[in-house]
């Protein structure tokens, strides 16, 4: 099947104005009368279970956590971008769209990246107006640095806490609203299922993590804002409750996913220290605004101290490979650049696993003071695990799964192929393409949540009756019912093998054959070992405890067994997908290092359709064209 995007047509700079006046309006003394469920409370979700509710929906909001400023949002340290060109440096909104477009490596619908770029300034005035602490040069105008992929200063931050102030932003509008009465909000409570009713989306069922009762939500429409899922390969940065389990509940029951083999290895993240380590630690990619990748040229030096290695025999390799951008060169090629260094036997630390990120160029050049003013927490951070003051010795860095550019397929509506399922941020697959720019995710979720569904999602509500179905329908009951089966099932099982055990073998069949790297040999690997591994799971797999309490294994196997069905669509995408494009990388195709794309058989979102467990996916394709971007050979050199 093709997929329509319907994105709206013309000047592509009137395309938002002109769809947002287009789009049908519900009457303010009918909105009321309509009930929203937002899953998920980060930036995109907090975001518009707040603005929803200011425009007087009933917003009933659902997080897994016990406050809604715990998302994992409030991890994101670097910044957010918008195209303000305060430091007159040449940005526009163009440049934004632009960039972003070649930093997915052309793989983004171009509607949806020029409508992120256009909405990011409102952003911006929207958090200040919020009293978000953004940081502000000596005459106290809002500052900006720089974020790879990009020639201009467009990042706007708050020392390395930019997420968390963002987020406390939304979760202050948030609180608001739950105070006025048009939001309520459900903490503790896990989404495991859709309820869908004659095609349509009309609720979710969820377990109460504290007392394990299944309950049911019923709503005129339903919005996804639940993240991603790169903590299938076990070691990401990632907050260990990160799950795919609401996309692919929502998957399952018929909503496509687009383009699951886009993951992002972020390149600046502390090394793993041991086998049995379970969480890596991100460093904003913001370093490398004063920080210089490097690595010793020759091997002799690997067991030198840093300091004693002369300027002549260090390689920095980024900034020789790609002169004109250089440590700011995008993620997915400062990843690779990285762990070919460490390929090629150079990398340093422990088990030769990372590269230098040094500073005493920048300290030499503006002095420590400020360097601390910029980084201090993240140099603070990094000295407490590390045990090394990166303001004597540089730092040691190596790539770690980080981000999910797919997710489930979303129209310029933000709305699933289920009428009434909206997606928004993380979750879905809309603008990074196959690589997000550094700063480019704090945008997208904020975009979505304030200023893309208060208005897309109006145009749907407008067209539907409100309270056409209640939990008392049948489907809802015997989503109850599934939800309850699958509790029992995996309580008596009583197996020898652990969740957690589980869940390491399968992040490491991931990372090594679907990782930074993959070639049609090893993806292959993966999808003869997963179903095996799968089948084993829920033969010997041990859940202590019973459903009717407080059970951190129970919710644990749930998401791992998503993961399980999950891991296998993510290597088929992979598999199917004979081209290398931004943080898809196959080894087959590269030319000299670098990824070689495939425009004429791939050019499109790549949507799977379920078909049902150990069958195989039905492929869909939405193809994408450029009328404003020339889609050419992507080079930061």
């Amino acid at each position: 099947m093709i997929l329509d995007g319907k994105c709206p047509t013309g000047p592509i700079q009137q395309t938002w104005d002109k769809h947002r006046f287009d789009l049908k309006l519900v009457n303010p003394a009918n909105k009321r009368k309509y009930n929203i469920i937002v899953v998920g409370t980060g930036l995109a979700g907090g975001a518009a279970a707040a603005s929803l509710g200011e425009l007087g929906y009933n917003v009933q909001a659902f997080c897994y956590q016990d406050s809604a400023r715990r998302a994992h949002s409030i991890a994101a340290q670097g910044g957010i971008n918008a195209a303000k060109n305060y430091p007159n440096d040449g940005d526009s909104i163009y440049r934004l769209f632009y960039d972003t477009i070649k930093g997915g490596d052309f793989r983004a619908r171009e509607a949806d990246v020029w409508r992120l770029a256009q909405v990011s300034n409102n952003i911006i005035d929207q958090c200040v107006a919020q009293g978000v602490p953004f940081a502000r040069d000596y005459a106290g105008y809002l500052d900006n640095r720089s974020f790879g992929g990009a020639q201009v200063s467009r990042t706007f931050y708050a020392r390395g806490q930019t997420g968390q102030q963002l987020l406390l932003g939304a979760y202050s509008a948030l609180s608001r609203q739950i105070k006025a009465g048009t939001v309520k909000m459900y903490d503790r409570r896990e989404m495991l299922d859709l309820v869908v009713v004659d095609g349509v989306a009309r609720g979710i069922t969820v377990r109460n993590l504290v007392t394990g009762q299944i309950e049911s939500y019923a709503a005129d429409a339903v919005c996804l804002a639940t993240g991603g899922y790169v903590n299938v390969f076990y070691l990401s940065t990632n907050a260990m409750g990160c799950s795919v389990t609401a996309n692919w509940k929502a998957h399952k029951k018929g909503a496509y996913f687009a383009n699951p083999c886009y993951t992002q290895i972020h390149p600046t993240c502390i090394p793993q220290a041991g086998d049995y380590q379970s969480k890596l630690t991100l460093m904003s990619e913001s370093l490398r605004n004063d920080g210089r990748c490097w690595v010793p040229k020759n091997k002799a030096d690997l067991g030198k101290h840093p300091n004693e290695i002369p300027e002549e025999a260090r390689d920095y390799y980024l900034e020789r490979k790609y002169p004109s951008f250089g440590n700011l060169a995008p993620r997915d090629i400062a990843s690779r650049a990285a762990k070919e260094q460490c390929d090629d036997g150079r990398g340093v630390g422990p088990g030769g696993r990372g590269v230098y990120l040094d500073f005493s160029t920048s300290i030499k050049r503006v002095g420590a003071d400020t360097i601390k003013e910029r980084y201090g927490n993240l140099f603070e951070m990094y000295e407490k695990i590390t045990d090394e003051d990166a303001y004597k010795r540089p730092m040691r860095m190596y790539p770690a799964p980080h981000y999910s550019m797919g997710g489930l397929w979303v129209d310029y509506n933000l709305m699933s192929n289920i009428p009434g399922l909206f997606v928004l941020g993380e979750a879905n697959f809309s603008v990074h393409g196959a690589n997000r720019l550094g700063a480019s995710a704090l945008m997208q979720g904020l975009a979505d949540g304030y200023f893309v569904i208060p208005y897309t999602i109006g145009g749907y509500l407008a067209t539907v009756k409100p309270g056409q179905v209640n939990t008392d329908h049948a489907e809802f009951k015997k989503c109850e019912e599934d939800v309850n089966k699958s509790t029992e099932k995996f309580l008596s099982i009583n197996g020898k093998r652990t969740v957690s055990d589980f869940m390491r073998e399968l992040g490491g069949l991931m990372w090594e054959n679907c990782g930074m790297a993959r070639s049609k040999e090893s993806l292959e690997t993966n999808l003869k070992k997963i179903p095996a591994l799968r089948e084993e799971f829920w033969k010997n797999v041990k859940v202590s405890g019973s459903g009717a309490e407080l059970n951190q294994q129970l919710e644990n196997a749930g998401r791992t067994a998503d993961f399980l069905e999950f891991a296998e669509l993510m290597c088929r995408d992979a598999h199917h997908r004979n081209e290398s494009c931004g943080g898809h990388f196959r080894v087959e195709y590269q030319d000299e290092g670098e990824a070689q794309r495939d425009d004429a058989n791939y050019c499109y979102v790549g949507a799977w359709e379920f078909k049902g467990v150990d069958k195989e996916p039905e492929l869909h394709k939405e193809p994408l064209k450029f009328d404003n971007v020339h889609l050419a050979v992507r080079s930061y050199k």
